[in-house]
């Protein structure tokens, strides 16, 4: 049977997270360079990269690195040079947007597509796998139909993400940071628009809704519906986070290696992708990390449950409802035990997010040095577990991959093997006299040889193929096992298994039909959608057959430009899509969504397309 290889593939926005994403059981690992990261406060040096690729291939875990903002021409060298570095210290793939990147002198190491790429058709990800992209990484928004349409054509490795922070256009379509700070997403520098305050007035004036977070969505969660999205084609699960502390990445990674490596156990087909088993001391629960609620996210199409108007914040893990306001103490009605400095938060009645810190928690009595103006009834959330981040700031798991030893011994004294999960072996001679022992020694042999300390093998047997009862001192066991583990350490990192950047399938057939394929479907006339800012980029697209290409809005004033291009839809939220619901709109379209500083952004909805798009009101 042959096997899919499935990867959970973490974040890592620092060294420490790196490690921590491969300790708790990370089969790859993305992490920004120091330069042209779609997260620019999230960069990092080639030596620390160069440490994480280090560490991690002893696992055979992957270093992904992010290299996917669009570029400028004077970057481009510099761009050529980051990725010859990142190239000789070891890094397995590059997450790239910009398609000059494919004509330029880089070295052989592979490409994948980001999800900035705005990868949402089967069209666009056959065009990507022609040119050569070894993996692709799916827009957030599709279903499994749509996923599993993809996958069914085309031959590339899908990447979709499972976990974290959701953008509510679609990716590498967003504008409107750039057009109102002067922030570009595409480069790095999102001003996190979508998290704002807006009121939502319809053409009279007439407000529809105040002060809310009308674009603001929950967290994705999709641990329920990963066997789902393996039998429809996904091979790599991608945790969002690369902005996000270490406990994040350390509990968030342990969840849905736990929920991946059940179904495994029983899904013969599919097999991990890399090696070593992760040992928890803690339980994993990923509401107690960072998020905004949860949503499956479009998965099965559209619902209701995808928004977070009420706060951009995180709310954490709900613990209970608020039974009794005393003087001094709250009760609390519920299940959850409570710590001295937990954090608590609530909705208010004018849902606005509200939030303590317990000064003394008794059983389900709170004790707080400041009582909130909170009533019974309400649900209390807990946003900061103390007993849970403590226990995340302290070793949390250890990776460990299986090995046995076979000692056997010859003539002139003994040859020791270490081999390890994956059949990688390590073999030495050892001169020695053949010592008679006059009792049993197996067992002293065997605990010897069964000590690995703080090395990353775990011994599941020891052989002994001896002549008779040999007695060999502890001391010189000891060192051959430390020299047979360095040595096995050396040979995983000769026989690491590399993979090599694919060579164009299509090119030359692109150039010589019509262009169907480009990004922009079946019109060969780029607009500034293409995300078009150097002259490579543009050469590129005209040799596949592109008659026009229009510089990206970065270049240029984005006048009249749709800035916004959703999924989430503000008329089918309010119950008033003309397609699914029935009832109709007592506001007059066309609406607007006010921010706090008075610009105001009409919307229009693309019934055609399932969209909502934001337009600057000029």
């Amino acid at each position: 049977m042959k096997q899919r290889s499935i990867e959970l593939l973490a974040p890592a926005r620092n060294l420490e997270c790196g490690i921590e994403a491969v300790n708790h059981g990370a089969d790859a690992v993305y992490i920004g360079a120091s330069r042209f990261g779609a997260r620019s406060s999230a960069g990092n040096t080639v030596e620390d990269i160069a440490r994480l690729v280090e560490y991690a291939h002893v696992f055979r875990v992957r270093v992904y690195v992010t290299v996917n903002t669009i570029l400028k021409d004077d970057e481009l060298v510099d761009t050529e040079r980051l990725i010859w570095q990142l190239y000789r210290v070891g890094v397995d793939a590059l997450i790239v947007q910009d398609v000059a990147l494919l004509d330029m002198d880089l070295p052989p190491i592979p490409l994948h597509a980001s999800t900035q790429m705005d990868n949402r058709t089967l069209e666009k990800v056959g065009w990507l796998s022609g040119l050569g992209f070894q993996q692709v990484v799916l827009a957030r928004e599709l279903s499994v139909e749509e996923i599993n349409r993809i996958h069914q054509v085309c031959p590339v490795p899908l990447e979709v993400f499972v976990h974290g922070a959701l953008c509510v256009s679609f990716s590498g379509q967003c504008y409107v940071s750039q057009h109102c700070f002067g922030r570009s997403a595409n480069r790095g520098e999102c001003a996190q628009f979508c998290r704002l305050k807006f009121d939502m007035v319809d053409s009279d004036g007439r407000v529809i809704e105040q002060g809310r977070h009308l674009l603001s969505l929950k967290d994705m969660n999709r641990s329920g519906e990963l066997e789902e999205l393996l039998d429809a084609g996904v091979s790599s699960f991608k945790i969002e986070g690369r902005l996000k502390d270490v406990s994040y990445v350390k509990n968030v990674t342990a969840y849905y290696r736990r929920r991946l490596d059940e179904i495994l156990k029983r899904r013969p087909e599919f097999r991990r992708a890399s090696s070593g088993e992760a040992r928890l001391l803690f339980e994993p629960c990923v509401e107690k990390s960072f998020n905004r609620g949860f949503t499956r996210y479009y998965l099965h199409g559209r619902t209701r449950d995808v928004l977070s108007p009420d706060t951009p914040k995180s709310i954490g893990e709900r613990v209970g409802t608020v039974k009794e306001v005393r003087k001094d103490c709250l009760v609390v009605s519920g299940v959850s035990r409570f710590a001295n400095g937990d954090g608590l938060c609530f909705f208010d009645e004018q849902r606005r997010l509200q939030g303590f810190r317990i000064n003394r928690g008794e059983n389900n009595r709170l004790y707080l040095t400041d009582m909130p103006a909170v009533k019974p009834h309400t649900v209390l959330y807990r946003n900061f577990d103390q007993d849970f981040e403590r226990m995340l700031s302290r070793p949390s798991a250890e990776r460990k991959m299986k090995a046995s030893w076979c000692l056997a011994e010859v003539p002139a004294g003994y040859v020791l093997t270490l081999t390890d999960e994956d059949g990688v072996r390590a073999t030495r001679f050892f001169e020695s006299v053949h010592e008679e022992a006059r009792t049993s020694q197996a067992d002293r042999i065997r605990s010897q040889l069964m000590k690995t300390g703080n090395t990353p093998f775990l011994v599941t047997g020891v052989e002994l193929r001896l002549s008779g009862e040999r007695f060999i001192p502890s001391s010189l066991l000891a060192e051959w096992r430390r020299t047979l583990i360095e040595s096995l350490l050396v040979a995983r990192r000769v026989n690491y298994p590399y993979s090599y950047r694919n060579l164009p399938t299509e090119f030359t057939r692109l150039q010589e039909k019509k262009i169907k394929e480009l990004p922009e479907g079946t019109n060969p006339r780029l607009t500034y959608l293409a995300n078009v800012m150097n002259r490579k980029a543009e050469e590129v697209y005209r040799r596949m057959g592109a008659v026009s290409v229009e510089p990206a809005l970065e270049c240029r004033e984005p006048s009249g430009a749709v800035l916004m291009f959703c999924k989430h839809c503000l008329r089918y939220t309010m119950g008033w899509c003309p397609r699914q619901n029935r009832e109709q709109s007592p506001f007059r379209e066309p609406y607007y969504l006010v921010a706090a500083d008075g610009r105001r952004f009409r919307l229009v909805f693309d019934c055609r397309n399932c969209q909502m798009k934001v337009v600057a009101d000029e």
